[in-house]
């Protein structure tokens, strides 16, 4: 008799695990054809983001990934609320790929796969590039949840996708997470959370990044280097002259002095002279830049010498940058800044060139001599690339070539003309 009494228990042991598995497959089945339906699907798909299978809420995020609308940020910005790491990094490269469309199709979730409950993503440097416009005004909700994300996601590759999000997106509210994360021990939280600063360009956030310039991994430790330099750190400048005093290899070498020469602190003056015929042309390139930005007039014959007799790209590029911020500021064919205009048509060099001319145009001088080129000016990359100059100088003087350039017949000028209108003028509101 009590064996006839479990019979019915049993039968439900069995069926019950069967019943569960169809119920989730055509949950993901339902989610899979609302994703079709786009942003009117939006309210039918979250209630599925508290369902009790992470396999679920997994499809409910790609759903609204899928769909990508405004109508999505909210539910998405929810779903980095999840325990599931898996939840959290699909609906952070979600959030992340409404302000750049594309993201999702390179970013860390693109690479996810799930064996059983292992899950393993591959970790690529390609995203190291993206960035929103610096103007794109973002939810604070959204920064603050990919903020509590970099600092206490499920997984260590959450919080550091978590980390990638916020710098992708400038998120200065994100900054006290991303120096909070530098002192994790996991090597890429902390190298996402430095290229993050990087992007983000919070020069108070550079000081926070010291204590790694020493770091025994050189890819943490290159990588604070060069944050310190960028973020303008000068509190590193001992701690960068010891790293040198080390010996240290190329690569280590090189972003120490490269940072040094943002950091244009005067006492490394004689060192950059004693380096302006070293074998390295990096090494020369860097010595020019700190010289450069140092900006003692004293120092003018030997760039010149250097003007005159270096031949390799990067370190040429260096000089001419250099005596542009001494003075030499004439734009022709022939001269420094001249040289650095024409570069901007080498697909290969340009990457450099863009950057000096940038840092040139921040300081009045130099700006007018890089706005006196625009009336010289014929290319499309010449034209693009000065719009893109003078979009960062955050200078009211910056709209009236940038309205010529805007008038352009060339529709990829005149839009890249407008795009610099539009930073220009709201930076100096």
């Amino acid at each position: 008799m009590k064996a006839e009494r479990l019979v019915p228990f049993l039968i439900l042991a069995v069926l019950l695990p069967c019943l569960a598995q169809s119920d989730t497959k055509l949950k993901i089945k339902g989610l899979r054809e609302y994703a079709k339906q786009g942003s009117s699907a939006i309210p039918k798909i979250t209630p599925y983001l508290e369902d009790g299978d992470s396999e679920v809420r997994r499809e409910a995020v790609r759903a609204l990934v899928d769909i990508g609308t405004q109508r999505s940020l909210e539910p998405l910005t929810a779903a980095c609320r999840d325990n599931d790491p898996e939840v959290q990094m699909r609906a952070t490269d979600g959030l992340v790929n409404f302000y750049l469309p594309g993201y999702v199709e390179h970013g860390f979730s693109a690479s996810l796969k799930r064996a059983g409950n292992k899950l393993a993503g591959k970790w690529t440097d390609s995203a190291n590039e993206d960035a929103v416009e610096p103007d794109t005004p973002l939810r604070p909700e959204i920064v603050k949840a990919l903020s509590d994300l970099a600092e206490s996601g499920s997984s260590m590759d959450a919080r550091a996708n978590a980390a990638r999000a916020l710098g992708i997106l400038r998120a200065k509210g994100g900054v006290p997470a991303l120096t909070q994360s530098l002192k994790s021990k996991d090597s890429r939280l902390i190298f996402e959370s430095l290229i993050a600063l990087q992007k983000i360009q919070d020069r108070s956030a550079g000081p926070r990044a010291i204590f790694l310039v020493r770091d025994l991994d050189e890819d943490i430790q290159v990588t604070a280097i060069e944050t310190v330099g960028l973020l303008g750190a000068k509190e590193a400048v001992p701690d960068l002259k010891r790293v040198l005093e080390k010996s240290p290899g190329k690569r280590v070498r090189r972003a120490t002095l490269f940072a040094l020469a943002h950091l244009a602190d005067p006492d490394s003056r004689q060192t950059f002279l004693s380096l302006m015929n070293d074998k390295d042309d990096e090494v020369r390139a860097a010595a020019a830049e700190g010289l450069g930005r140092i900006g003692n007039s004293e120092d003018r014959p030997a760039l010149e010498r250097a003007w005159d007799s270096e031949r390799r790209m990067s370190p040429r590029l260096a000089v001419a940058f250099a005596l542009a911020m001494i003075g030499n500021r004439e734009v022709s064919d022939f001269s420094p800044m001249g040289y650095l205009i024409n570069t901007l048509n080498q697909k290969s060099w340009r990457g450099i060139a863009q950057p000096y001319l940038s840092e040139l145009a921040k300081r009045p001088e130099p700006r007018q001599a890089v706005v006196s080129a625009v009336g010289r000016i014929s290319t499309r990359d010449e034209k693009t690339g000065i719009a893109q100059v003078l979009a960062g100088c955050g200078s009211k003087d910056a709209v009236p070539p940038l309205e010529q350039l805007a008038k352009d017949d060339d529709p990829a000028v005149a839009r890249e003309a407008l795009r610099a209108l539009r930073i220009v003028r709201g930076s100096v509101q």
